[in-house]
């Protein structure tokens, strides 16, 4: 008994916290969505190398709402002892964990098959919205000016965009790379041509590789919190009375 009480004591704790945390994601989802050019002033071009790849906002408000969901059904299952609400905990939790296994796989098979997809969609958006869209000409600025890099494969995604069109040159960004920017003069087709500075994509790869370690080490400790946590909700739903 002693050891059901103090799983059980532990449970609601690591639970309350999931509850905690899953209010903040959705507080902050909320913001991103209403308020996107604020999130990127405050947190900087780190925040913003992913916004082109996901929207961040509603990425956030679901991550927030399933944590949210999860904290409370874990902790009222514990502090209730409530077989539902804890088989429920475990049945979802199991579906993140296969969801998490099944997308590590499809990563790591099918890298070049979403790069196309991405491709299909991000190059079209560009060329229609950048330089006449205040957010997501901000958020693309904020992207190449972090990772050092031009458009999502290279300056010829801003062809025929608004912002070409008006000022008949490219992005700064796409003739400076890794120098300081310290001209003034317009990226013309000849000196982006001469810098041939990397798309936003293979700069993102190449930084995912070069943390693939720190990754790995961040997605297996998730794994593993996942896997103890339907262990421990099945240890207290089967010694329930």
């Amino acid at each position: 008994m002693q050891c059901f009480s103090f799983i059980k004591t532990m449970t609601i704790l690591f639970n309350l916290l999931i509850f905690l945390c899953g209010a903040a994601l959705l507080a902050v989802g909320i913001w991103v969505s209403v308020d996107g050019p604020s999130f990127l002033k405050i947190f900087g071009p780190l925040s913003s190398s992913a916004m082109q790849f996901v929207n961040v906002g509603y990425f956030l408000i679901a991550a927030g709402a399933v944590l949210f969901a999860l904290g409370f059904l874990g902790c009222y299952g514990a502090k209730t002892e409530n077989k539902c609400a804890l088989m429920t905990f475990f049945f979802i939790l199991l579906l993140i964990f296969i969801a998490e296994v099944a997308a590590a796989v499809v990563a790591l098979v099918y890298t070049t098959m979403a790069e196309e997809l991405l491709k299909s969609v991000i190059v079209p958006t560009i060329r229609k919205e950048y330089g006449s869209q205040t957010d997501f000409t901000q958020v693309w600025n904020a992207t190449m000016e972090g990772l050092k890099c031009c458009g999502f494969n290279n300056y010829t995604d801003f062809e025929g965009s608004p912002y070409f069109t008006k000022n008949k040159a490219f992005p700064e960004y796409c003739c400076s790379g890794n120098v300081n920017r310290t001209t003034t003069e317009p990226c013309t087709r000849e000196k982006a041509e001469e810098k041939l500075v990397k798309g936003c994509f293979d700069q993102l790869l190449h930084s995912i590789r070069r943390n693939a370690v720190t990754v790995g080490g961040v997605a297996a400790g998730i794994g593993g919190l996942e896997l103890a946590a339907m262990i421990v909700s099945m240890y207290l739903y089967c010694n329930m009375k």
